[in-house]
């Protein structure tokens, strides 16, 4: 079957169709894509792993289609961007 493996950097993306066996993991998907070869940064121990924005745990099972994506740590408080960029716009 065919899934989707996907991850950001900043001024860098991946997004690899990949075919895995019937009933592979999330954490199957990963390794077999060779996206970690790719982002040497990326840390399965730290950062969190989903299938389209839902977070799931790396045994979870895949259906055909899906797209596992691997998540970036926040780097800032979310609910301030906003009231930065506002803040810049009135300048």
């Amino acid at each position: 079957m065919q899934v989707s493996v996907c991850y950001s950097e900043p001024g860098q993306q991946a997004w690899l169709r990949i075919e895995v066996e019937e009933a592979s993991t999330a954490a199957s998907a990963i390794e077999r894509s060779g996206i970690l070869g790719m982002f040497p940064n990326i840390d399965l121990a730290q950062q969190k792993i989903g299938v389209f924005g839902k977070v799931v745990k790396p045994d979870a099972v895949l259906r055909a289609g899906d797209r596992v994506e691997i998540y970036r740590p926040i780097t800032c408080d979310p609910t301030t961007v906003p009231r930065r960029q506002i803040e810049e716009d009135d300048e």
